[in-house]
């Protein structure tokens, strides 16, 4: 591969520099570097990051090819900055073998547009009733780490203690789903005043919450990881905060939605807006920005859930749950964290590129915009405004809740390995 020159660009939003790729690396980071034959990308006044890591996508292959494939998803994480996304179990058979695992890894492979690395099911065919083969889906090509039932709760204690100690053998890490499902039945939104107003049946806080409390106790009793899917209330957030300052191992994530919406927008009953865990209120929103703020929350991750039109355009009770997200995040987070001040460019990489890769234990991602570390790299103009328009998208479906919305930002060009998947702000 010829050399690249990225010149001018505000390194984590700090002072312009120049960034030279050779290959696959990086070569030099400074002022004044010398082009010697290479392609110039003048990136005055832009934002170069470290390519963005998504822990939480859902790509729909194997089973559900009408509403997202691997090559669709990777085009759309690409459109949206992303060098590389976690890939969850919930696919038709679920992946909860190495057979499994394997094939959505090979198909990340052949896609070229992003790395992608499997989630395995914590339990056989999400059932919660067995553990799956964890250790084989580890052994396997695809060197799974990151183990969830998402969109099914773990709920029974003694599974997810095993699994938690299962994991631990190699340093792996189980993602839950908080939802506890006796709590949740018949659930179509959050439960507060505008569920009773509505008449549409309740998502109670504590239905998240016991599970994160419950889950933190028994990942201290046995000295392993676990990760909070999706963290949505504000109640979440001070367990999660408690765990930590007793030094549990437990990281947490929030979705870009619900850094920015609300409960209110079901009102307008357009299932676009039916999500699982539900939008929450503005004080639940409140309490997540600060806690992604402070560190609290570690990450965000998208929870992309592609739909096709014939499962959300229908009547709010019939519609799935589930928005995607992967060509928007960077922008939510611009809108909701950068320009409130809650976090500079710096703190954008680190929840959503460093701390995913760390917490994921993916090697080549989530590194410095240094010399000797791999060109995977986000350049974005933040300056930009525009509104959404899902017919742009390249995801196959179009489910998204911000159309017609105005956003900031939008990703002119990413770099995997050096390679240009995005320029100008289209698919390479």
């Amino acid at each position: 591969m010829s050399k690249i020159l990225i010149r001018g660009a505000k390194v984590l939003g700090g002072e312009p520099q120049d960034v030279l790729i050779d290959g696959e690396t990086i070569e030099a980071v400074g002022t004044g570097l010398d082009a010697g034959g290479a392609t110039v990308i003048e990136a005055e006044g832009k934002i170069l990051l470290p390519g963005l890591v998504d822990l939480h996508t859902h790509l729909r292959e194997p089973g559900r090819e009408d509403s997202e494939t691997v090559l669709t998803g990777t085009r759309a994480a690409a459109s949206g900055g992303y060098t590389a996304v976690f890939a969850m179990a919930n696919t038709f058979p679920v992946a909860d073998t190495a057979g499994v695992v394997e094939q959505v890894w090979r198909l990340g492979k052949e896609s070229g547009y992003c790395d992608v690395q499997p989630i395995g099911a914590v339990t056989v065919g999400l059932e919660g009733k067995q553990l799956a083969e964890l250790g084989a889906m580890h052994e396997s090509a695809a060197g799974v780490r990151v183990f969830s039932d998402d969109g099914k709760c773990v709920d029974d204690a003694v599974i997810m203690r095993r699994a938690l100690e299962y994991v631990k053998a190699f340093g792996g890490v189980v993602a839950q789903h908080a939802q506890e499902p006796r709590l949740t039945e018949g659930a179509q939104m959050n439960e507060g005043v505008v569920s009773a107003e509505l008449g549409l049946g309740g998502w109670p806080a504590v239905a998240e919450e016991s599970i994160i409390a419950r889950d933190v106790l028994l990942a201290e009793h046995v000295g392993s990881r676990v990760h909070i899917c999706h963290l949505s209330t504000a109640g979440s957030v001070e367990i999660v905060r408690w765990a930590k300052s007793r030094g549990i191992d437990v990281t947490a994530e929030v979705t870009p939605h619900h850094l920015l919406l609300t409960d209110e927008l079901v009102r307008s009953y357009n299932p676009v807006y039916k999500v699982n865990p539900p939008l929450r209120t503005e004080a639940d929103v409140m309490a997540l920005r600060e806690a992604l703020a402070d560190g609290t929350i570690d990450i965000v991750a998208t929870d992309h859930a592609p739909h096709p039109h014939e499962d959300k355009d229908c009547e709010w009770g019939a519609a799935a749950m589930g928005m995607v997200g992967l060509e928007t995040a960077l922008s939510v987070v611009q809108a909701t964290m950068v320009e409130t001040g809650l976090l500079d460019w710096a703190g954008v990489a680190d929840r959503m590129s460093l701390r995913p890769a760390a917490i994921g234990r993916l090697a080549g991602h989530g590194r410095p915009v240094a010399a000797g570390e791999p060109a995977n790299l986000t350049l974005l103009d933040s300056a930009y405004r525009g509104v959404v328009d899902p017919a742009g998208f390249a995801s196959r479906s179009r489910n998204t809740p911000y159309e017609g919305r105005e956003l900031p930002g939008r990703v002119t060009h990413t770099f995997l390995r050096g390679r240009a998947t995005v320029v100008d702000g289209k698919l390479a």
